[in-house]
């Protein structure tokens, strides 16, 4: 299970990849708490000359899901708002899965097969 600090260290490392193809100096700009992790807004440091931050295209925010430590880079064409539903979703869909095939290896393990169940013949009188 990651820690915040543990979901930023892998925010930063991916930004410090963004940093050698953009000629601008990056860092996290805000975090948000998200009932399975966080969201990491990221983009340029303000200029010092004009005061203002330069605008990047593509760099969406970071999901980082603290139980299985995805880091998903959301897109910058669809509402965050709306990516976050779509993986909140997504992790209801994988935790019904992992339910499901766990009552089927319950019940395959409780019902007998043909080879644990004794042959007529076989059972003790």
């Amino acid at each position: 299970m990651l820690t915040e600090e543990d979901a930023r260290r892998l925010v930063l490392a991916e930004i410090d990849d963004a940093r050698g193809r953009v000629g601008f100096d990056l860092q996290i700009l805000r975090v948000e708490t998200l009932p399975f992790g966080w969201i990491f807004y990221w983009g340029a440091v303000q200029d010092g000359h004009s005061g203002r931050r330069p605008r990047l295209g593509g760099n969406g925010p970071f999901l980082v899901d603290r139980e299985n430590e995805r880091l998903i880079r959301a897109r910058t064409g669809i509402p965050v708002a709306r990516q976050i539903a779509d993986y909140e979703r997504r992790l209801r869909r994988e935790a019904h899965a992992r339910n499901l095939a766990a009552k089927r290896h319950v019940q395959e393990r409780a019902t007998p097969t043909p080879a644990t169940v004794p042959r007529p013949s076989e059972r003790p009188e």
